[in-house]
């Protein structure tokens, strides 16, 4: 993830998706966030992770909800809410 730094990256997760490994998702996003600062960027903003349905989106985004692995309606609002934020002019 920190290689692709300083660009948004966004991570969604779900939590019945052990096979994925959300909260090592989580980790790694926190793992990445000091090379988006040392680039200028605020990177994931938090070491806390998020509950369900609880998006952070800094210059990485994560969410986790509940269910297994699939792309929900829900996972295509967070990702269209991220790139309006990054995207965007």
């Amino acid at each position: 993830m920190a290689l692709i730094a300083p660009r948004p990256l966004y991570i969604a997760a779900a939590e019945a998706d052990r096979w994925a490994d959300p909260r090592g998702e989580f980790l790694a996003a926190v793992a990445a966030s000091p090379v988006y600062k040392l680039l200028g960027k605020p990177g994931l903003g938090t070491d806390q992770m998020p509950d369900l349905r609880q998006p952070v989106m800094g210059t990485i985004g994560y969410h986790i909800r509940e269910g297994k692995h699939e792309v929900t309606a829900y996972d295509w609002e967070q990702f269209l809410t991220f790139a309006e934020k990054h995207l965007s002019r």
